[in-house]
């Protein structure tokens, strides 16, 4: 038998390890990205940054020189001549041994969220891990998951399939019955008139929905305050802390309210408010018929658009705007209703007095007016005398003339009887005169 070499026996000394096998090594070097193992094997072993965990880490952070681990043989030769170690493979191995166990007892599983997908969350569980869908995030969905990240979440595994690398978790249906436990134990406790605290969840137009410790109720629009609220979302926000009272519970559904009877303004405004009393507001708001004037925080009193002023208006922005600060006496009070009526017409003058100048204008006016029709009268009373003198002129001065044969000339005189001579007249005249006095010197 011939002896051994020392190569031989040295390789003797080594043990035989093969792709796939489980060993214990120990950490002789540690750098950022690898670190070097013991194996008990005549080559060392690397176990790469990669290979130790499906996060990127710094490997001095969290393996020491002297750390024994339990790693899973890739390869006996990487080409370099060492053995290529996982760490991570082996853990996932174990992992998925867990998880099965999980599944198929319907075990409820608590792990951090190490990493948001674009569809979900990804939660490791001793090494493996588990995708949530988004879907199954929570009872309602939610588009941004990024709050979940390094948070420990409860899950069930509805889905396991190791070999596609399809683990399926489901938060929501634990969310669910969750919120149906405490809503039960919630609904056992409560009753009308209770004050209760809660969180505002959301805001609607008609009102807000407030989470209060296992079922949401809603605060609506009309129960914020004792005066009219416009918009909701002037005055709350999701995430709000609120005080309220249960005002009724029908079913499963919680009617919210923050009008406290010992807030109540309307509580003595019997007396506050009585018909006749004078008070001071701002014009809240308005609309065709009239305007809502404040006249204390919560109460709303109407002043009709006819008793804005003794003059016609036409419509309240005419002669009022929001925010005006105005006096008005109170004309009316309806108790059962809660309403109040308001006049500032009332207090306004009967007659507002016309300025001196305004008198002094109408006084001028009137003279005039009166010299005017004085001065036409006499005007017409001349027109009258002088047309009537005109007259009798005419007829006066009418010629005594000798009736002729010519028809001609008797049609000249009608013509002209009712008016003056005719200057062809005149110069006829005296033509005849020449011929009598002709005739008469010839006899």
């Amino acid at each position: 038998m011939s002896e051994m070499s020392f190569e031989q026996m040295l390789d003797e000394s080594f043990k035989t390890i093969h792709n796939g096998e489980v060993l214990e090594g120990k950490v002789i070097s540690v750098r950022e990205d690898y670190a070097v193992l013991n194996v008990g094997y005549k080559a060392d072993g690397i176990l790469t940054r990669d290979e130790y965990s499906n996060t990127p880490i710094d490997l001095t952070t969290v393996i020491s020189v002297g750390d024994e681990l339990t790693v899973k043989v890739l390869k006996v030769n990487d080409g370099d001549g060492q053995v290529a170690l996982s760490y991570k493979r082996l853990a996932a191995e174990k992992a998925n041994e867990r998880l099965k166990e999980a599944f198929e007892n319907k075990e409820v599983l608590k792990a951090p969220v190490v990493q948001i997908l674009k569809g979900g969350l990804s939660v490791e569980v001793e090494g493996g891990r588990v995708f949530i869908p988004a879907s199954l995030v929570s009872d309602v969905f939610e588009r941004k998951l990024d709050k979940y990240l390094n948070q420990e979440i409860e899950f069930v595994i509805t889905e396991f399939d190791p070999r596609k690398r399809r683990i399926i978790g489901d938060r929501k249906q634990l969310v669910v019955e969750e919120k149906e436990a405490a809503k039960k134990a919630l609904f056992e406790k409560i009753a009308v008139g209770d004050v209760v605290e809660g969180v505002v969840k959301s805001v609607v137009d008609f009102g807000a929905f407030i989470d209060i410790g296992g079922a949401d109720g809603l605060l609506h629009i009309s129960e914020m305050s004792w005066g009219r609220v416009g918009n909701p979302r002037k005055l709350f926000k999701p995430g709000d802390k609120v005080t309220t009272f249960i005002k009724d519970i029908n079913d499963d559904k919680i009617a919210l309210s923050l009008k406290f009877e010992d807030t109540n303004p309307w509580a003595n405004a019997s007396e506050k408010f009585a018909v006749g009393v004078i008070v001071t507001g701002k014009v809240a708001r308005m609309t065709d018929f009239g305007a809502f004037v404040e006249i204390e925080p919560g109460v709303d009193a109407l002043l009709h658009v006819s008793q804005i002023a003794r003059h016609h208006v036409e419509k309240p922005s005419d002669e009022l705007k929001i925010g005006q600060e105005i006096e008005a006496k109170i004309v009316d009070f309806n108790e059962a209703e809660n309403k109040i009526s308001l006049s500032m017409k009332i207090l306004l003058p009967e007659e507002e007095p016309a300025t001196e100048v305004e008198e002094v204008t109408e006084e001028k006016t009137e003279d005039v007016a009166e010299e005017t029709v004085t001065e036409e009268a006499e005007e017409a009373e001349a027109i009258e005398a002088d047309t009537e003198e005109a007259a009798e002129e005419t007829v006066e001065e009418e010629p005594k003339e000798e009736a002729e044969d010519n028809s001609e000339e008797q049609a000249e005189e009608t013509d002209t009887e009712e008016t003056e001579k005719s200057p062809e007249e005149e110069t006829e005249e005296p033509a005849e005169e020449k011929e009598k006095s002709v005739e008469e010197e010839a006899e």
